[in-house]
């Protein structure tokens, strides 16, 4: 697939422009989608994949979050478990109204990119995808949790969670997400139940991450640490944040000794 990437930003540029560009969460993602887009095109060339294919993993970050924008709209949230799953809505918007012609006129890998995005926020990729459906699916969600680790530091996290201060800094982790947390994996949407549990379940995204380059784009960022610094004035969430930072930074060192080496174009 040839992807003229000029016609795609244009095309983005044009539809985010239905949106009102001066409000935070709408810049917000407009941002996030492209360094995520950026992060794609990063990953992709630490593997060694063709131009096309690079082009082609760039092109699924620029497409990643449309469905945020109109679940901005409707919802007034980007809480999926409040609204709708904004990465099936995004494909549907995209392939099911044909709004994907905008952005390209090959339609020869509509069918990967439409897996590719709708699965980019579900807890796994779908066994049924074939390999090189997963590689662009794993591509494009590693790339999608390394910058939602910068999102959780600049944006206030008041903002991105809609609940005041106060509340955020009293509350405790859920046990079930600590567990979750300490068995290393990422945390199920549904258990959930107060902000600060979305505070660990981005943290715990990292386990998730499949190639190098990913972990690579964390250390160098340092976002995972200014995250795990998150300030409580709850003891017990002091405690629980402390053996949280204890716990990754010893997967961290040891991800890292087991890991090849690649190289970040």
């Amino acid at each position: 697939m040839q992807i003229d990437r000029q016609k795609a930003l244009g095309a983005f540029s044009a539809y985010v422009k239905d949106y009102d560009i001066e409000d935070p969460k709408v810049k917000l993602k407009i941002e996030h989608t492209y360094r995520v887009a950026g992060f794609c095109q990063g990953i992709a060339g630490s593997l060694g994949l063709s131009r096309e294919d690079t082009d082609l993993a760039w092109f699924c970050g620029l497409l990643h979050d449309v469905g945020r924008f109109e679940q901005l709209r409707n919802y007034g949230t980007f809480i999926d478990a409040e609204s709708i799953d904004h990465a099936m809505y995004g494909a549907e918007i995209l392939f099911g109204q044909g709004r994907i012609r905008d952005y390209a006129e090959d339609g020869s890998e509509d069918g990967l990119l439409r897996k590719v995005v709708s699965c980019h926020s579900a807890y796994r990729v779908p066994e049924e995808y074939d390999k090189r459906t997963k590689m662009f699916a794993d591509i494009l969600r590693d790339a999608d949790k390394v910058d939602i680790l910068r999102v959780n530091v600049e944006t206030p996290l008041e903002e991105i969670y809609n609940v005041p201060t106060e509340v955020l800094r009293s509350e405790a982790v859920t046990p079930q997400v600590l567990q979750a947390f300490q068995e290393g994996h990422a945390v199920l949407r549904a258990l959930k139940r107060t902000a600060v549990d979305n505070v660990v379940g981005h943290i715990s995204l990292v386990f998730e991450l499949v190639f190098p380059a990913s972990l690579q784009m964390v250390e160098e960022q340092g976002y995972l640490g200014r995250l795990m610094d998150f300030p409580s004035d709850n003891p017990e969430t002091e405690k629980d944040f402390a053996a949280i930072r204890r716990q990754m930074a010893k997967y961290m060192c040891n991800i890292k000794d087991r890991l090849p080496k690649q190289r970040l174009l």
